[in-house]
């Protein structure tokens, strides 16, 4: 291959390292190397298998169902916007656990005023009735 020519095609394992679905390289590896990955329906298990332009890959990450289409082949690591030309997500987007998180459960509304724990001013009052009902015993 000439130098100044771009790439064409490219390791699949390299592709999604690129488009930065995984840290490190070995990691795109071994996840491949473990049949979690489908190219256009196929399962796979080799990591060095092309990656093309136009391809369809399937594969779960985190608690979702990544469908990602190949739209162009990187030439490096770059940042995070460079990265999402790679690809097209052909996914729905639903609500992540991230996004879960944030919202709380109906049964765990604010408390109101004066229910939970005492104020400053209401520990004093309990304090001068206890004290209060101490010294009328003796």
């Amino acid at each position: 291959m000439n130098a100044g020519a771009p790439e064409t095609v490219i390791r699949l394992d390299k592709w999604l390292w690129y488009a930065r679905f995984f840290k490190t390289r070995s990691a795109a590896s071994k996840a491949i190397s473990a049949g979690r990955f489908r190219l256009d329906g196929q399962v796979m298990t080799k990591p060095h298998r092309q990656a093309l332009c136009g391809q369809v890959l399937t594969f779960v990450q985190g608690d979702r169902v990544r469908v990602i289409k190949v739209v162009a082949i990187g030439t490096r690591r770059g940042p995070a916007p460079e990265a999402a030309l790679l690809f097209e997500d052909l996914a729905p987007v639903e609500a992540t656990p991230r996004n879960a998180a944030k919202t709380k459960p109906p049964e765990f509304e604010a408390r109101g005023k004066g229910s939970g724990r005492p104020t400053k001013r209401q520990r004093r009052e309990t304090d001068r009735l206890k004290t209060g009902l101490e010294s009328d015993e003796d």
